[in-house]
C-alpha cells in the first residue's frame, strides 16, 4: 500500500473524530450506509465487509440459492454482482428481466440469506462479457463514442442507469430503504481508457461521477482504478492491493478492494491457470492488516458463459478455480482456508474497527501490526513474514512465533495464533467425472449439413469488397458468408506439376473456415492477443468458373479498451497465388454476404425446429455440419458435463439452451484443449428425451461425446503438528479470546458432502508424505500404524476428527526428514 500505510496514522486521527459523531446518533432503528476512513458502517453498525462476485448470468435461478448459501457459509456477508445491460436490453427499448437475468429475484434472494449487496451497474463493466456489457445497437447511433463526453452514449447510460436505479428503489432493495444494496458502482476500470480521450475522458468521469451521486440511491457510490474519482470512493482491482495500491484519494474514504483475483479466466487456446489460496490468504489479511475494510474476491463463483455470452476468445467455463467451482461445489481448500481465515479476522472485530494502530519492525521483512484498545485490554496482531522463501521466528512481546515464508499469523489477542496463511487446517477435495452408461442404441446420432451459399442466391447482400463482420452480423450470430466467383483459363494454370493455386485470405479476425468449389479446405484463426491472421491453403481449381465460399466469424466480441465501437472483424482481402499469370486479387471482385447459418434461421436445435430439416446417417469428419440424438437425465442430482474432446469446434445445445461455444481443436502450448468439459443445468433437462444438438464448423466424432456427472467425494487432510489449532475452537465473550475446546491443538477434520458417508481409506501417512489430494505418497519417515487407526476412527462416519500427534501412530521422531505431517485421503459415498 506504499504512501497510504504511511497515512494511517492521520486516517485514524480523522477517523476519530468523524466516527464520533456518526456513531453518537447510531440507533436500532437507523437505516442506511456512511462511511469514513475506518469502515462502512451499515444501519447504525460498523462491519468489516467479505465479499464474493457472483453474476446471475453465469447459472440458472434454481442454482442460486446453493450458491448463495455456499458463500454465507464459507464466511461472506456480502454478493458482489455487474448489471448486464445488452442482456437486460438486447434491442434497444426491449427489456428483459427474466429467467437468468432477473436482477430482482437474484438480490432478493441474497437478501434472505441476510446478507448485503454490491451492485456494479456500470453500465460498461468488462467482465469477460460479451462487448464489455455494452448492446451492440450503440454501435448503430449515429455519432456516437463510448465511454467519454459523447452526447449520444451518455444519453442512452443515463437511461439505463436510471433505469436500474429506479427499478431498485421501486423494490426497496436499496439499504437507505431497508434492502440489503450496501454499495454501488458507476463505470469501471475507467483509469485504463481515459487518456486515449484526453480532456474529454476527464469531462466524462466527472460527469458519471454526479450522475451516480445525483441518482437517488441513497447508498455510496465507488469507482474501482480510478485513482482521480471526484466523489464515489476510488478502489483497487488486482493480485496483492494490500501492497500495490497508494490507496483512498481522500481521508474519510475506506479501503475498497473490488476485485482480488481468485485466478484468472482463460482464453480458448490458454494453458491451465492457478492461484494457491495460501498465496490468495495472505493477500488478503496483508489488506485488512493495513486498515482494509471490504475485500471482494473476484470471482467467488464463475459459472459458465451460456450461449454466445463470452468476450472475444473468452471460454465457456468461467473462473472453474474460483472457491466454488464452474457448478457451484466447493474448492477445497481454496473455500474452506478463506472461511478460516474470514472467521480469524471476525475475532479480531473489535480491535480492528476501534484500535488504534501501531506499526513494529520485527527485523528486515518481518513486521508486526497491531491494532489496540488499551484501556479495554483488547487487542489484535498481524505478524508478517514478507520474504517469499525464508522461514523465520519472530518474537512479539516476549514470545516467540515461528513465521513460515510469505505468510501472516493472526493474533486476536495479540497473544494466541489462530490462523496462518501458510497453514492449511481446512479439509481438500479433488473432483471427478463419472461416465453415464447408456443404451446404446438410444445413442443413435442423425446428421444434417448446412447449406452453403453462392453469390447468385437469393438473398445475399452485394458488395464490391468484403464487408465488415460485426456490422453485418449486428450479434445475432457469429457466423458471415462471404462468397464470389471467378473465372480461369487452362493456360493461367502453373505449368509445373509441384505448384498448384493457393487460397490467401487476410482477416480481422477471428476465424475462417474456406470452401472452394463447395469442397472444404481448411481454417484458420487469430487469437486474444493478436486477432488478425492470413490463411493460406493449397487449393485444387477448375478452368471455367470457380466458387469461393469463406464462413468468417467471431468468438464473442471484444470487451474492453478505448473506442470499443470501431473494432472490426472479417475478412478483408482476398487473392490466390501460384497461377501462371501471376496473382489474382479478388478483394474488389464483388462479394456476397450472407448473415448466419440456415440451421440457426430454422433453429433446428429446439424440438420444433429440427423437424424443418431432412436429417441422415452421420459422417464423421464433416466440416459444417449439425448433429442430433436424444438422451435420458442422469439419476441423481450431481451436476452433468458434455465430454466434447472428439469434436473440433462450434456450439452445442440440449433441448433448445445453448450451452456455449466449444473449441476443443485451440490447443495451449502444451498440447491440451483449453477445455473439453461443458456444464449442462439440471434445469435445462427434463427426464427422458432431451434433445442434443451439436453444430461442428470443421470436423469432429460425434459418437465421442460422453455425458458425466460430477462429483467433489474424494477429500482429504494434511495437517502437522505445526499448525494452529482449527478456528472454531475460538470464541470471542464479552471482548475476550476464549477457548471452546477442551483441548486446543491441532488436529485433522474431515467431512463428506451432502450427509455421505466415509467408505474407504485410499491413503494415509503420517511423517513426512508428499503430494496433492488425488496423489498422495509416503515418504521415508511413514508410521505403518497410521491406515488402520485413521479406518477406526473415520470408516462408516459422515465426518471424523483425526489425532495429529505423532505418538498416537507410534512415528519415529528422530526419523531425518520427518515433518510431523499427517495425510489422509478418504471416498464418500451414499448410505
Amino acid at each position: 500500500m506504499g504512501s497510504a500505510a504511511r497515512r494511517i496514522g492521520l486516517i485514524f486521527a480523522l477517523f476519530s473524530l468523524y466516527a464520533a459523531s456518526v456513531i453518537s446518533a447510531r440507533s436500532d432503528n437507523v437505516k442506511g450506509v456512511v462511511y469514513d476512513a475506518r469502515s462502512f458502517i451499515i444501519n447504525g453498525k460498523r462491519e468489516l465487509l467479505f465479499s464474493g462476485s457472483i453474476h446471475y448470468p453465469r447459472s440458472t435461478p434454481e442454482m442460486w440459492p446453493n450458491i448463495i448459501a455456499s458463500a454465507k457459509a464459507g464466511g461472506l456477508n456480502v454478493i458482489q454482482t455487474y448489471v448486464f445491460w445488452n442482456g437486460h436490453e438486447p434491442i434497444q427499448g426491449q427489456y428483459n428481466f427474466e429467467g437468468r437475468y432477473d436482477l430482482v429475484k437474484f438480490i432478493k434472494l441474497i437478501q434472505q440469506m441476510r446478507m448485503y449487496v454490491t451492485l456494479r451497474i456500470g453500465p460498461f463493466i468488462q467482465a469477460e462479457w460479451n462487448h464489455g456489457g455494452l448492446p451492440v445497437w450503440l454501435r448503430d447511433v449515429e455519432n456516437i463514442t463510448f465511454r467519454t463526453n459523447n452526447p449520444p452514449f451518455k444519453y442512452y447510460m443515463a437511461k439505463f442507469v436510471r433505469k436500474i436505479v429506479d427499478m431498485m428503489k421501486e423494490e426497496k432493495l436499496f439499504a437507505s430503504q431497508g434492502g440489503p444494496i450496501i454499495l454501488a458502482q458507476i463505470e469501471n476500470e475507467y483509469d485504463m481508457v481515459q487518456a486515449a480521450f484526453k480532456e474529454g475522458g476527464k469531462k466524462y468521469i466527472r460527469w458519471a461521477s454526479n450522475l451516480a451521486l445525483s441518482s437517488g440511491a441513497g447508498v455510496p457510490w465507488m469507482m474501482c482504478k480510478q485513482q482521480d474519482a471526484p466523489g464515489p470512493i476510488n478502489a483497487c482491482n488486482g493480485r496483492n492491493c494490500g501492497d500495490t495500491w497508494i490507496g483512498p484519494n481522500h481521508p474519510t474514504k475506506p479501503l475498497v478492494w473490488s476485485e482480488n483475483w481468485t485466478a484468472q479466466y482463460r482464453v480458448f487456446g490458454d494453458p491451465p491457470s492457478q492461484r494457491t489460496v495460501e498465496d490468495l490468504s495472505y493477500s488478503v489479511a496483508r489488506f485488512f492488516s493495513k486498515n482494509g475494510t471490504l475485500v471482494n474476491y473476484y470471482m467467488y463463483h464463475g459459472g459458465t458463459n451460456f450461449g454466445r455470452t463470452g468476450s472475444a476468445f473468452v471460454a465457456t467455463r468461467y473462473y472453474d478455480e474460483a472457491p466454488l467451482d464452474e457448478y457451484g461445489l466447493p474448492k477445497q481448500p481454496k473455500w474452506g482456508h478463506l472461511k478460516d481465515l474470514h472467521q480469524a479476522l471476525k475475532l479480531s472485530r473489535k480491535a480492528m474497527l476501534w484500535g488504534t494502530y501501531s506499526f513494529l519492525s520485527l527485523g528486515k521483512g518481518f513486521e508486526a501490526r497491531v491494532y489496540e484498545i488499551p484501556n479495554k485490554k483488547v487487542c489484535a496482531a498481524f505478524l508478517t513474514n514478507t520474504h517469499a522463501t525464508i522461514d523465520t521466528t519472530v518474537k512479539f512481546r516476549g514470545v516467540d512465533y515461528f513465521l513460515p515464508h510469505r505468510s501472516i499469523s493472526i493474533l486476536p489477542d495479540c497473544r494466541t495464533v489462530v490462523f496462518n496463511t501458510q497453514r492449511i487446517n481446512a479439509q481438500h477435495n479433488s473432483r471427478s467425472f463419472t461416465p453415464v452408461e447408456e443404451v446404446r442404441k438410444k445413442r443413435k446420432w442423425k446428421m444434417y449439413k448446412d447449406y452453403l451459399p453462392r453469390y447468385q442466391d437469393q438473398g445475399i447482400v452485394r458488395n464490391y469488397e468484403p464487408l465488415e463482420l460485426m456490422n453485418m452480423t449486428k450479434d445475432t450470430t457469429d457466423y458471415l458468408w462471404y462468397t464470389t466467383s471467378f473465372h480461369i483459363e487452362e493456360e493461367d494454370f502453373p505449368r509445373r506439376h509441384d505448384i498448384r493455386p493457393v487460397l490467401q485470405v487476410a482477416s480481422l479476425g477471428h476465424v475462417v473456415h474456406a470452401f472452394i468449389n463447395g469442397k472444404y479446405i481448411g481454417n484458420a484463426h487469430g487469437s486474444k492477443i493478436e486477432k488478425s491472421f492470413v490463411f493460406q491453403k493449397p487449393m485444387k481449381l477448375h478452368s471455367g468458373i470457380n466458387h469461393i465460399t469463406i464462413l468468417a466469424l467471431t468468438v464473442g466480441f471484444p470487451d474492453s479498451g478505448p473506442y470499443l465501437e470501431h473494432r472490426m472483424a472479417g475478412i478483408h482481402s482476398v487473392a490466390i497465388q501460384g497461377l501462371n499469370t501471376g496473382t489474382l486479387d479478388l478483394t474488389s471482385n464483388g462479394w456476397g454476404h450472407q448473415v448466419g447459418l440456415l440451421g440457426e434461421k430454422l433453429q433446428i436445435y429446439s424440438q420444433e425446429g429440427s423437424s424443418k430439416v431432412q436429417w441422415t446417417q452421420p459422417v464423421g469428419n464433416t466440416a459444417l455440419v449439425w448433429y442430433k440424438r436424444y438422451f435420458s437425465t442422469p439419476l441423481g442430482n450431481d451436476p452433468v458435463v458434455l465430454d466434447m474432446k472428439t469434436m473440433a469446434k462450434g456450439l452445442a445445445w440440449v433441448n433448445g439452451e445453448c450451452i456455449g461455444r466449444y473449441w476443443v481443436s485451440n490447443t495451449s502450448p502444451l498440447g491440451t484443449a483449453t477445455q473439453t468439459l461443458y456444464h449442462v443445468p439440471r434445469e435445462f433437462m427434463k427426464p427422458n428425451g432431451n434433445l442434443l444438438v451439436v453444430f461442428e464448423e470443421s470436423g469432429g466424432n460425434p459418437d465421442g461425446i460422453q455425458i458425466f456427472t460430477v462429483k467433489r467425494d474424494e477429500i482429504c487432510t494434511y495437517v502437522s503438528e505445526y499448525h494452529p489449532a482449527v478456528i472454531r475452537s475460538w470464541s470471542r465473550r464479552k471482548g475476550k479470546l476464549l477457548s471452546i475446546a477442551e483441548d486446543v491443538k491441532p488436529e485433522a477434520q474431515l467431512s463428506c458432502p451432502n450427509q455421505k458417508i466415509i467408505q474407504s481409506i485410499t491413503f494415509a501417512s503420517f511423517g513426512n508424505p508428499t503430494g496433492v489430494c488425488g496423489n498422495f505418497t509416503v515418504g521415508n519417515c511413514h508410521a505403518p500404524q497410521t491406515q488402520s487407526i485413521v479406518e477406526k476412527t473415520c470408516l462408516g462416519r459422515t465426518s471424523c476428527v483425526i489425532s495429529v500427534k505423532g505418538e498416537d501412530y507410534q512415528a519415529d521422531e528422530d526419523c531425518p526428514g520427518t515433518t510431523d505431517t499427517l495425510a489422509v485421503q478418504v471416498l464418500c459415498t451414499l448410505k
